[in-house]
C-alpha cells in the first residue's frame, strides 16, 4: 500500500467536503427567498395585531362601554375590565394567527398549517364563550340584585344568603354554558345539567307534595262535594 502525501489527504479531505458545502450553499440560497417572504408577511401581520389592538382599545373608550355597565351596577368595573382585555388579546391574536397560515405555507410548514388553521377556526368560538360569560355575569348581578330585594323583608342575613344563592346558581349554569361552547366535555356537562335540572324537579314536587299536601287535600274534598 503506497503511503499518502499530506498534499493528498487535503485533496479527498476537500473532495469529501466540498459537495456537503456546495449542496448546503444551493438550498440556502432556495430557501432564502422563501424564509424572507415568510418573515414578510409575520411582520405584516405584528404590525396589523397592534393596530388593531389600539383601534379596539380606542373603541372601548371612546364609546365608555364599561362605565356605562359600571354606571348600571350590572357588573363591576374591574369584572368589566377584564372581559374588555381579554376580546382585545382574542381579536389580536386571531390576526397574528391569520397571517402565519401564509407565511407558514410560504415556509413549507404543511403540519404547522393545519393546526393553525384548527386553532383559528376554533377563536371565534372562545369569543362565544366569553361573550356567554360577560352576559352570565351580568344576569348573575342582577338576579343578586333583585333578589336581594325581593326579600329585604326576611331581614339582611336571609336576603343576602338567598342573594348570594341566586348569584352562583346563575354563574354555575353559564359556567356549563360556556364549557360547552368550548367543546370542553360535552357529554359530562349535559349529563350534570340533565342531573341538576331532574334534582330540582324532584325537590320542588318533594317539597310541594310534604308541604302542599292539606292543601291538595281540600281542593280534591271541594271537588268531590262539588261532583
Amino acid at each position: 500500500m503506497l503511503p499518502v502525501s499530506r498534499e493528498g489527504v487535503k485533496y479527498m479531505i476537500f473532495d469529501t467536503i466540498n459537495p456537503i458545502i456546495s449542496t448546503f450553499a444551493r438550498s440556502t440560497s432556495l430557501f432564502l427567498p422563501s424564509f424572507l417572504g415568510g418573515l414578510l408577511i409575520l411582520a405584516i401581520g405584528l404590525v396589523l395585531s397592534q393596530i388593531v389592538r389600539k383601534l379596539l382599545i380606542s373603541f372601548f373608550d371612546f364609546f365608555k362601554i364599561g362605565v356605562l355597565i359600571s354606571k348600571t351596577k350590572f357588573a363591576r368595573p374591574g369584572e368589566v375590565k377584564i372581559w374588555e382585555e381579554i376580546i382585545i388579546e382574542l381579536v389580536s391574536w386571531a390576526t397574528v394567527i391569520l397571517f402565519l397560515i401564509p407565511a407558514a405555507e410560504v415556509w413549507g410548514l404543511s403540519q404547522v398549517t393545519v393546526v393553525l388553521r384548527q386553532l383559528l377556526f376554533y377563536i371565534p368560538n372562545v369569543l362565544v364563550a366569553v361573550v356567554i360569560g360577560f352576559v352570565g355575569i351580568i344576569f348573575a348581578n342582577l338576579a343578586s340584585d333583585i333578589v336581594r330585594q325581593s326579600v329585604r323583608t326576611m331581614g339582611a342575613k336571609s336576603s343576602n344568603a338567598l342573594s348570594t344563592l341566586a348569584r352562583y346558581a346563575i354563574i354555575f349554569f353559564t359556567i356549563l354554558i360556556v364549557l360547552n361552547q368550548l367543546g370542553i366535555a360535552q357529554d359530562l356537562v349535559r349529563i350534570l345539567f340533565t342531573g341538576i335540572v331532574a334534582m330540582l324537579a324532584i325537590a320542588g314536587g318533594l317539597a310541594f307534595g310534604m308541604g302542599g299536601k292539606d292543601l291538595a287535600k281540600d281542593i280534591l274534598e271541594d271537588l268531590r262535594r262539588k261532583v
